[in-house]
């Protein structure tokens, strides 16, 4: 890779890591296992950077190959490490209800199927067209549409509002 290919990687990795980042952690729903997700889409377009940089459709790429790259993983179910035991967790009440809303909806999405889950971050996180969704997850508009249909509705199912008596939190069912 020649200077000017290096500076332009790393301007392209400076202003979309972030985003890249967020829309990992969407899929994987563990900060950990995003971090290894971006560096392994990274790698990979970087790998791919000499045929990328004469076309314009670099985000698509890196959108695609951040989904496959997931949807494999999810498959494999060894690409991310396993811990051996359990450990215990003692979370602190956070007193901020978007927040939990927010943990609630990425566990809601944990439960979802890796195609399902993909579409849905697609659609409505990165606020992609179905064209665009399509594009990125490999398939048809349709399917698109049957994913993102599924998804949502798998997810409706999982929020439960909570009762008048109860304290006012929403819960993960």
């Amino acid at each position: 890779m020649h200077d000017r290919e290096d500076k332009q990687v790393t301007a392209f990795v400076r202003a979309r890591y972030g985003s890249l980042l967020r829309t990992a952690f969407l899929l994987c729903g563990d900060r950990g296992k995003a971090e290894d997700l971006v560096q392994t889409t990274l790698a990979k377009t970087v790998a791919a950077w000499p045929r990328l940089h004469q076309s314009d459709g670099i985000d698509h790429y890196v959108q695609r190959v951040l989904v496959n790259t997931y949807v494999t993983a999810r498959r494999r179910r060894s690409w991310w490490e396993q811990p051996l035991g359990r450990l215990v967790d003692s979370q602190a009440r956070d007193e901020y209800v978007g927040v939990e809303q927010r943990d609630v909806l990425r566990r809601a999405l944990d439960g979802l199927p890796a195609r399902q889950r993909a579409a849905v971050v697609l659609r409505f996180y990165e606020d992609l067209s179905e064209q665009d969704t399509a594009r990125a997850l490999g398939c048809s508009v349709g399917t698109v549409k049957s994913l993102s249909s599924r998804g949502l509705q798998t997810l409706r199912k999982r929020w439960v509002e909570p009762d008048a008596a109860a304290d006012q939190e929403v819960r993960y069912a």
